[in-house]
């Protein structure tokens, strides 16, 4: 006759804020519940543990993670793994990343892409369903490649390349180019920080810290609505922070020859102080556009654009990798292993709504 329920223990797990709020509960829990009433159409919506992620790198896209899955209903952070030991309470050493015992569902890699993403990717993905932002268009294929093998010879699942470019700007690039195959497309970064660029410049021997600025050419984008041929598109603007006693000659040519990042773009660096580059660079805002102009039958002329204006880098980068966090879960409860990018996943594995959902909602 009596007793209580207490979810935690019924659980076993903390019931996230999102959970709770749906059941009509305020966070956190347990409430005690009388057994003779408990409503039991609500189990259902109990029961359905959220997903356990886990953050790998901790920089401003492992911090803007964190922040995006404390606001999801379905999903729960459950570590941060570091190179480096971080005053964190989930942090956790990589090592137990290999040893089987991380109870994730699935790892988002919030390392760079000109060190980092290249190993740890293809490594984690022998023991996790991982995601990462790999950003360097030109080694796609072979970082996917790498990827692939280790993935589906583990049974796991890895979406690479979840960010806005590439991810969302190549679904467009497909979208646009599946709907208007006769025609002339181009794509646009800036004006803003790009993360990656960044990155890179922080690798090279004498660079303290640096951010670059993609600056999209004006004419460039009238000529690409036009359907015209595209023409010194980018401008780089690299404020660079040296080590003491860099040569700085030897930097600018470093970095205005560094491959995949630097080489064949008008690159201008410019040497400021720490003090100067936190105090007047430290938002990371980006933008861009996709563009298609083509022609259908009877020469009729149409354009596709897609644009994005974003105020901070970062936080909507890692909204992308956590999206597809739920999706490489999806996919590898259905059975599926290896490598994906987001042209090969269906729009609603994205989405936390039931496919019914969306289509009452979105069709």
């Amino acid at each position: 006759m009596g007793g209580c329920f207490f979810l935690d223990q019924l659980l076993g797990y903390n019931i996230p804020a999102g959970v709770s709020a749906r059941l009509g509960f305020s966070h956190p829990l347990p409430l005690p519940l009388p057994f003779p009433f408990f409503p039991l159409f609500l189990l259902p919506l109990i029961f359905m543990k959220p997903l356990a992620v886990g953050i790998v790198g901790f920089g401003n896209l492992g911090k803007a993670a964190e922040a995006s899955l404390l606001q999801q209903t379905d999903m729960t952070l459950a570590g941060v793994f570091s190179r480096r030991q971080i005053a964190h309470p989930l942090y956790r050493p990589m090592h137990v990343l290999e040893e089987g015992q991380a109870g994730l569902d699935a790892l988002l890699l919030c390392g760079g892409s000109a060190k980092d993403l290249p190993q740890q990717t293809p490594h984690l993905a022998q023991y996790h369903n991982v995601v990462d932002s790999f950003d360097t268009h030109a080694l796609m294929q072979q970082h996917f490649e790498a990827t692939h093998k280790a993935a589906a010879q583990a049974g796991k699942v890895a979406i690479l390349a979840a960010g806005w470019d590439p991810g969302l700007f190549s679904m467009m690039r497909c979208l646009f180019e599946s709907v208007l195959p006769q025609g002339r497309g181009a794509s646009f970064w800036g004006p803003g920080i790009s993360q990656g660029h960044s990155d890179a410049l922080r690798q090279l021997p004498g660079v303290k810290d640096a951010r670059q600025y993609t600056l999209p050419n004006e004419e460039a984008l009238k000529a690409a609505r036009a359907g015209k041929p595209v023409e010194k598109a980018h401008k780089r603007l690299c404020y660079v922070v040296p080590e003491e006693g860099a040569d700085l000659e030897g930097l600018v040519h470093s970095i205005q020859t560094l491959p995949h990042y630097f080489a064949g773009y008008e690159t201008q660096v410019v040497f400021i102080s720490q003090e100067e580059l936190l105090k007047k660079h430290s938002p990371m805002p980006q933008a861009g556009h996709v563009i298609r102009k083509g022609a259908t039958q009877d020469a009729h002329e149409h354009l596709m654009e897609f644009s994005l204006q974003l105020s901070d880098n970062p936080a909507f980068t890692a909204n992308v990798l956590v999206a597809c966090a739920r999706a490489a879960c999806r996919l590898h409860q259905q059975g599926a292993k290896g490598a994906y990018t987001l042209l090969d996943i269906p729009l609603s594995m994205l989405s936390s709504s039931t496919p019914a959902e969306l289509r009452q909602r979105l069709v």
